[in-house]
């Protein structure tokens, strides 16, 4: 559906992953033939492509009473209207539950998981059986493409009595795959369940009606038996009187009257049936083959193949279904809007900040040494905000709240109270209510694991247009008080001394990665395992640097938190708030980039503030007999890589939102804090040659 025909007002997308795996490329993936990549569906900009929110969070409980559903992080979603289309999990067996390295093929993810770990062994022909159990056409499969990869191994497949397919035996026995039964079955050596299929288990759990294998029992216009307001389609249903196999096939044949019902509901109309097909066709794909692979169609009890034209013809399918989702996802949304970054990445360029402050007369404000102001003997106040990063409500107040926090933690503070403003779009009152809720509930979980509580604020609305989706309309901005111990100074920007240690606590690269996702660049793998490092919080660091440094009194002596302006801004920073003729001597080598993040600057992309950000590359380059006040050093780049270098550059002037802490202390400190984690020892403070 285009997003101009979508119904209106606010429509979600939960997954627990922001990338899906198309499962009929499963097998080429593990066997080569196939990237992750390749066969993936980024779900994260698919939807914003569309207009939808996504949130990435795992249902636990449904709660189909009061329409909600709830995740993990105690987080909850309203819906008026909800369809399931959750797929589905393979069982394990009672004899395996205290199996070691025993993993389901479904979810894919942790299957995935176990097979590059063998994989990435020392000894890749590693003589310890790799087993698979299933007799059905998912294991067949998989051990046929695990062949592919591992050439020389030995790969076991455990068949129940009578599962053993004729049209597969010779060629299972043509790639030495061993065909054994289950008392054969060593008792360790990595395992993969292809056991079949059963529903998430919460589905029978809320009540609803289900099969015994946990499907929920539909009508044919997919609604849920007995609920007007909830759908269910593909793996994890069943239409009641018309029961197929959990099978993607069926799942895609149903997506269009899913989202023609889905429409109708929500204008009042009428809804149309399914009439889903007696049988399927499916295609079996065999890589184990020297040359050119092959495959199977089945239709029925009906077998063609093995065949190197019916494989083509699978590969040519498989293709076609994944580019029909990049086309989707290049579509453009009609209220798409200019690329400007979001999140930190939105903050004012310095030199603008700076020439209001000292067009206003406050140019002091802006030399300010400190990243919290204190407000009285021992209490410290900050504030911060920005755009909405992301679409979902909830992780967007957690993720403010985080980095609206970093600025106590890096003076040496812990959050006490906190009182928000909050921007909302003008909308419905009942979503206002739900965006509302959430956005605070997300605060609250980002204050509460600080021990910390939300004391107060303000709510504003929005006299813009509304974006799609509405979400991204929402803007929170947040005080953060707190309370230095007793007898301890605050620690500053400034106070670098020569022979410190910079240290930082997490990688950098976050603007870019963000600004790739915009732009439908990212990779989502690389973007979850951003958003993951970014949602924990870095208070638990603070008790850590405050009893090292009761052991080490006053060898603590610079802290910051690095944010909007990137490394090199913030150490900038620092080093003007410190004694004159000081070096910063960075190692690039040790500077923690996300995955992603360097290639993506290498080829071009870059936060919309990051052109600004670039002012502070003059502190890389001499001038006349003045060194250079930072200065980059490198083991692994040659002078004659300059893409590399250039990409470092760019990293260096990243924008980054909840970012890391950067520290400068004594070397002994500094090492007891790397031995303990997750420090990194980046760079030294020195004295400039000509000082």
């Amino acid at each position: 559906m285009h997003p101009s025909k979508r119904p209106l007002g606010r429509i979600s997308l939960v997954d627990r992953c922001s990338a899906t795996l198309y499962s009929g490329m499963v097998p080429g993936v593990l066997g080569g033939l196939y990237s992750e990549k390749e066969a993936s569906i980024d779900l994260r900009h698919l939807a914003a492509k569309a207009g939808v929110e996504f949130i990435q969070a795992e249902i636990q409980t449904l709660d189909w009473k009061h329409k909600t559903l709830h995740f993990n992080q105690q987080r909850s979603l309203n819906y008026q209207l909800l369809s399931l289309n959750i797929g589905c999990t393979s069982p394990t067996p009672e004899q395996f539950s205290k199996r070691m390295r025993c993993v389901p093929i479904k979810p894919l993810g942790p299957a995935l998981k176990l097979i590059q770990e063998e994989s990435s062994a020392i000894n890749p022909n590693n003589p310890t059986p790799f087993s698979v159990v299933g007799s059905g056409l998912a294991a067949i499969e998989v051990c046929l493409n695990l062949r592919k990869r591992w050439p020389d191994r030995s790969i076991q497949l455990v068949l129940r009595k009578n599962g053993r397919n004729r049209h597969f035996i010779k060629a299972l026995r043509r790639a030495a795959i061993q065909l054994i039964s289950l008392d054969q079955l060593a008792d360790e050596g990595p395992l993969l369940l292809c056991t079949g299929s059963v529903a998430p288990t919460f589905l029978k759990a809320s009540g609803l009606i289900c099969d015994p294998s946990g499907r929920v029992c539909t009508e044919p216009s997919l609604q849920v038996l007995g609920h007007h307001d909830l759908f269910a389609s593909g793996d994890c249903a069943v239409i009641n009187k018309k029961p197929r196999p959990p099978s993607g096939v069926w799942a895609v044949r149903a997506a269009p009257v899913l989202a023609r019902n889905l429409e109708a509901t929500s204008k009042g109309s009428s809804l149309q049936a399914w009439k889903p097909q007696r049988r399927a066709l499916q295609l079996v794909g065999d890589s184990s083959t020297k040359g050119q692979p092959t495959a199977w169609a089945l239709w029925g009890d009906l077998c063609l193949g093995p065949n190197p034209l019916i494989w083509h013809w699978k590969h040519k399918l498989d293709k076609r279904f994944i580019a029909m989702f990049e086309a989707q996802s290049a579509m453009g949304s009609v209220d798409e809007q200019d690329m400007a970054c979001r999140g930190c990445a939105a903050k004012l360029p310095a030199a603008t900040l700076r020439q209001g402050l000292k067009g206003a007369g406050l140019a002091p404000l802006g030399t300010d040494p400190n990243d919290a102001v204190l407000i009285s003997d021992n209490m410290l106040q900050s504030v911060d905000g920005f755009p909405a990063l992301v679409s979902d409500p909830w992780l967007n107040g957690y993720l403010t709240t985080l980095h609206a926090s970093s600025d106590l933690w890096a003076s040496g503070a812990e959050v006490d109270t906190a009182q928000a403003l909050i921007t909302l779009p003008a909308i419905d009152p009942g979503l206002q209510k739900d965006l509302l809720t959430e956005t605070l509930a997300g605060i609250q979980a980002a204050l509460q694991q600080q021990h910390a509580r939300l004391v107060g604020g303000h709510t504003l609305e929005s006299r813009d247009s509304p974006p799609r989706p509405v979400s991204l309309g929402i803007q929170v901005n947040l005080i953060v008080n707190g309370q230095r111990p007793e007898q301890q100074t605050a620690w500053g920007k400034g106070g670098l001394q020569e022979g410190d240690v910079l240290l930082l606590s997490r990688e950098i690269g976050t603007g870019v990665l963000f600004a790739a996702a915009m732009a439908g660049r990212a990779d989502a793998r690389d973007l979850d395992q951003a958003l993951a490092c970014m949602q924990t919080s870095q208070h638990v660091l603070l008790q850590t640097l405050l009893d090292e440094e009761a052991k080490r009194p006053n060898s603590i002596h610079a802290c910051t938190d690095i944010t909007g302006f990137g490394l090199l801004g913030h150490l900038g920073e620092m080093l003007d708030a410190s004694e004159p003729g000081l070096q910063l001597c960075l190692n690039v080598d040790a500077i923690p980039a996300f995955k992603g993040a360097l290639p993506l600057l290498k080829s071009g992309i870059h936060s919309s503030l990051a052109p600004s950000n670039r002012e502070a590359w003059t502190r890389l380059d001499p001038h006349a007999d003045t060194p250079a006040s930072i200065e980059l050093t490198s083991q692994h780049m040659s002078l004659q890589d300059q893409s590399s270098w250039q990409a470092m550059r760019e990293l260096l002037v990243d924008p980054q939102t909840c970012g890391p802490l950067a520290l400068a202390c004594s070397k002994d400190l500094a090492q007891e804090l790397c031995r303990l984690g997750p420090w990194v020892h980046i760079g030294t403070v020195r004295r400039k040659a000509n000082s």
